[in-house]
């Protein structure tokens, strides 16, 4: 009987998370399951990225 008890306790905080996260998808603060995954190569380089590349050394 306690294994039924912790898988259904496992379900329901899954659940609950999943729900959180496709919460703070709609205010925008996370891509979970519905927006995707952003492109990383359309993102714009850091300026750490452009101080250590090869073309930029003196």
């Amino acid at each position: 009987m306690d294994i039924v008890v912790a898988l259904v306790f496992a379900a329901a905080v899954l659940f609950g998370a999943d729900r959180l996260l496709l919460w703070l998808e709609s205010r925008g603060h996370v891509n979970w399951r519905r927006k995707g995954r952003r492109q990383l190569s359309d993102e714009p380089t850091a300026g750490l990225d452009s101080m250590l590349s090869d073309h930029t050394r003196r």
